[in-house]
């Protein structure tokens, strides 16, 4: 039996690397894991309801991945404040001496509504920067080069606008990648990816086989980014063609932009499904961006971590698909 028909004949489980542990999902839902702070490793169901099951339509091709993008963000980001409230980054002791006057302050005065507050400004803030970063730069930069050139890439400013794009996300990966507490977090994302091989190259779920398998992965969250930016210069290239002039209007092109992401993130949805079941040219070419940035975004993970992802695994399969390992 080849690899692909292998994996056919297995379940689906994705999952995410958290702080100190692990969310992965399979049929049997969600579950995270959590190297706590004494050493023991806490595993805790959690429940997950799609839109799709009570509305039917949104389990439609293009639709359905829209949804499950939002529905991702929500879960993932709720997996992660579990994470952290169980690996004991959320116990700050305000009596500790290394604290500050104002840490002091603000541990004695700010309430539960206040911080969600903070929170979402925060939140509100971030996605500015990303707006920024992902969107306006891309398209003032190629505007500025545009005009140094004489209009030389006006019927590329799509194709450049997408490289660009592609640039400054390496770019901050990389910075991030350097964070002591960020490259803890690709390990376990490595520890992710590696598991899950194993479970769908029919081997025994034990650490010895985990640390065999590759740490890159086709259905990865990185490869369905870059597969994102990729479909997003293809789509933008056809409206800029169909509508010329349209990218003279700075406001107006980045407000285009804006409303064909949802379309952008069904079409990459529906394409990281196919590539999972499918090996062809195509799909290789269109994940090879992502099984590359995996070099930076998932790093080789030790035994303990290795353990927490085989936990969160067995808690999402059923058990006779545990017996055909």
């Amino acid at each position: 039996m080849s690899q692909k028909e292998n994996i056919n004949n297995k379940v689906s489980v994705g999952g995410q690397a958290l702080i100190e542990g692990i969310m992965m999902m399979g049929p049997e839902g969600a579950a995270v894991s959590v190297r706590t702070p004494n050493g023991s490793i806490d595993t805790e169901k959690v429940p997950v309801k799609h839109l799709k099951d009570k509305f039917k339509f949104l389990g439609l091709p293009i639709i359905r991945g829209i949804v499950n993008y939002i529905e991702s963000m929500i879960f993932g980001y709720k997996c992660l404040m579990m994470s952290a409230e169980k690996s004991g980054l959320d116990d700050i002791d305000a009596s500790d001496e290394n604290q500050s006057k104002l840490d002091k302050w603000l541990s004695d005065h700010i309430n539960e509504k206040f911080m969600a507050v903070l929170t979402g400004v925060a939140s509100v803030l971030g996605m500015g920067l990303a707006f920024v970063l992902f969107f306006y730069l891309p398209t003032i930069s190629v505007k500025f080069i545009n005009s140094l050139t004489d209009g030389a890439l006006t019927n590329f400013k799509a194709l450049f606008e997408g490289i660009i794009r592609m640039c400054i996300f390496v770019a901050y990966i990389a910075l991030v990648s350097l964070m002591k507490d960020i490259k803890r977090t690709f390990m376990y994302h490595g520890a992710e990816h590696k598991t899950i091989f194993c479970y769908e190259n029919g081997l025994d779920l034990t650490v010895e086989n985990v640390k065999k398998q590759s740490r890159f992965h086709p259905r990865c969250g990185t490869s369905f980014i870059f597969v994102i930016i990729i479909i997003s210069v293809i789509i933008s290239s056809a409206i800029s063609v169909t509508f010329k002039g349209l990218h003279e209007n700075t406001v107006l092109w980045m407000a285009v932009k804006l409303l064909i992401l949802p379309l952008i993130a069904g079409i990459s949805y529906e394409f990281i499904k196919y590539a999972g079941k499918h090996d062809n040219i195509i799909v290789k070419i269109l994940a090879a961006p992502g099984l590359w940035m995996q070099r930076l975004t998932t790093k080789e993970p030790d035994d303990s971590m290795i353990e927490v992802a085989l936990e969160a695994f067995k808690a999402v399969i059923p058990e006779e698909k545990k017996d055909d390992n």
